[in-house]
């Protein structure tokens, strides 16, 4: 049973910070480093939709959760039921439209209502931006950025005006760029990048999503060249680009 299961891993958490010499050792600060990782191995897995990997990471996180959840009732602070209790009551509030008396005709209103809410929840908040952590990747932060933007009516009408806005970036990108002026051409090319994020957006793609599947084509190509290479006795350091390129395009011919 599933409760059985969750059960036998809380308990097995209680035994190593027990018992183990390295569990007992871990604070928040040596564990937070742990997590990034264990979550990027996650994303990894995702990302290359291997299931057996997103199951065995998926582990890996939990067992994090419950960590954090056990050194924060050894402090005193909260217990692992103060942590299921606050979520299913967060959902709860959150989710008017299935536990209250709230309509809504698609999933943008789920959205607005989603932001408008924690508006309101949050101590002191003042704005719907303060919401977006810190420490977000900054493709990933800047489409957080632009969707709780979007939740408060600071949105486009249509993806050809998001496209204007791209095309306008770009001028001023050039612009930068025969001033010759470092930080102008840094500050324009962040401004393209963002309008693109935006665009992205309204064409309903993950620009991070999309960007790390081109990173891995590219590396599957490359490695593919380089292997080709070898094959004819050759070093790329040592081959002409020209040289370079006919076989980029054998290996894109494959379509790798």
């Amino acid at each position: 049973m599933l409760s059985d299961s969750f059960l036998k891993l809380v308990q097995i958490m209680d035994d190593l910070r027990e018992k183990c010499p390295w569990d007992k050792k871990q604070t928040i600060h040596t564990l937070r480093p742990l997590t990034i990782e264990e979550t990027y191995e996650l994303t990894d897995a995702i990302t290359a939709e291997d299931w057996q990997g997103i199951k065995e990471e998926l582990g890996d996180v939990l067992l994090h959760l419950l960590f954090y959840s056990k050194i924060g009732a050894e402090q005193g602070q909260f217990t692992l039921e103060d942590v299921l209790e606050g979520i299913s009551k967060k959902l709860i509030h959150r989710h008017p439209h299935i536990y209250g008396d709230v309509t809504v005709n698609d999933e943008e209103d789920v959205k607005r209502n989603w932001e408008q809410l924690k508006l309101k929840e949050g101590k002191g908040k003042k704005s719907v931006l303060e919401g977006v952590p810190k420490s977000l990747p900054s493709m990933v932060k800047a489409t957080r950025i632009q969707e709780k933007a979007m939740q408060v009516g600071f949105e486009w009408e249509n993806k050809e005006d998001v496209w204007k806005k791209v095309e306008e970036e770009i001028g001023e990108l050039h612009e930068a760029i025969a001033e010759e002026d470092q930080a102008h051409i840094e500050e324009e090319f962040g401004d393209v990048l963002f309008s693109l994020i935006n665009y992205a957006r309204f064409l309903k793609i993950d620009a991070e999503g999309v960007l790390e599947k081109t990173n891995v084509k590219f590396i599957n190509r490359f490695q593919q060249m380089e292997a080709i290479a070898a094959e004819k006795g050759k070093n790329l350091a040592d081959m002409t680009l020209t040289e370079m390129d006919d076989i980029w395009n054998e290996v894109k011919r494959r379509r790798v």
